[in-house]
Order: structure tokens, then sequence, then C-alpha cells
């Protein structure tokens, strides 16, 4: 029985593999937020506001 709780203890502790989890976890984020901005940036309503909002801030200046 000792034996039993030793060796499941061990398993516990083990994280083998977690950082590559983790990594896993992180891209697949990424990837999901990248291409919520892709649609996004389709958008002709979007695209305008953000054309307008750069050439505001060119003229601004001049």
């Amino acid at each position: 029985m000792r034996d039993l709780r030793m060796r499941l203890r061990e398993l516990r502790d083990r994280e083998e593999g977690a950082a590559t989890a983790e990594y896993a976890i992180t891209i697949m984020a990424a990837v999901g937020f990248a291409g919520l901005l892709v649609v996004i940036m389709k958008s002709d309503q979007v695209r305008g506001l953000l054309t307008d909002l750069v050439q505001n801030a060119l003229s601004y200046g001049g």
C-alpha cells in the first residue's frame, strides 16, 4: 500500500510536458485572435475608420 501511495505521489508531482501544453494553448489562442483580426479587418466599415484615422493623423501636422 505504501508503494502505491508513493507511486501515485510521484505521478501527481511530475510536470513533464506541462510547458509544451502551455505553449500549445498560447499558440492556439494567438491563432484564434489573429483569425478574429482578419475577419474584422475585412470589414469595409472598419477599414474606412482606420483609413480615416491614419489620414487625420498624417494631415494633423501639416
